[in-house]
């Protein structure tokens, strides 16, 4: 079974705990994986650009995912061991890590709304749902409160707007590793 580990691009500001992460996912301390990069700085400077030269949403959902792409490179940089892939719910062969670039989506998916709504969170539970993943766990700069569902997590900030509709789908194990703890989204009926 695959879990999938999206890595906040807030990380940024915590380089050590980024490769000390990486580099245990490397060496398969989680089991097989698959990493879903978070955008970052990248995708901040989207928003700024947004702002700035008035494209379409559409067009900054784009613009973020290649965001996500240039993080995936950084990652790959950070932990050579780490093989990147495009389509890792294709692949016979699974090595122990990976890292999704999902430069593909690019072209457009039905099943993913091209809005500000839809960020690395939310992707990365619809790659938890199409790989058929043991759980999903988002990797944050902040601790999530215990006990919350995607819901609540979501009007919070912590999460996107999509986020709880993305959940549903997957309807498999969420979790949020914090810099000191680790919670477990609460199922929509527990909050």
């Amino acid at each position: 079974m695959i879990t999938v580990i999206k890595i906040g691009g807030s990380l940024e500001a915590d380089p050590h705990r980024r490769r000390v992460l990486l580099t245990e996912i490397a060496d398969g301390a989680f089991g097989r994986c698959i990493v879903v990069p978070g955008g970052g700085t990248f995708a901040g400077l989207v928003r700024s650009a947004q702002a700035r030269e008035g494209f379409s949403d559409a067009e900054a959902h784009r613009r973020a995912l290649d965001a996500m792409s240039d993080a995936a490179g950084i990652f790959r940089g950070i932990e050579s061991r780490l093989v990147q892939t495009l389509e890792p719910w294709a692949e016979a062969a699974t090595p122990t890590a990976r890292i999704w670039n999902p430069r593909l989506l690019r072209a457009g998916h039905p099943d993913i709304p091209e809005t500000w709504d839809v960020t690395s969170d939310s992707l990365a539970l619809w790659l938890a749902g199409r790989v058929a993943a043991k759980r999903c766990v988002l990797v944050k700069s902040v601790d999530a409160p215990p006990g919350q569902d995607a819901a609540a997590l979501s009007d919070s900030g912590l999460v996107d707007a999509a986020f709880p509709a993305f959940a549903a789908r997957y309807g498999g194990p969420i979790e949020i590793w914090g810099p000191t703890r680790r919670v477990a989204v609460a199922p929509r009926d527990a909050a």
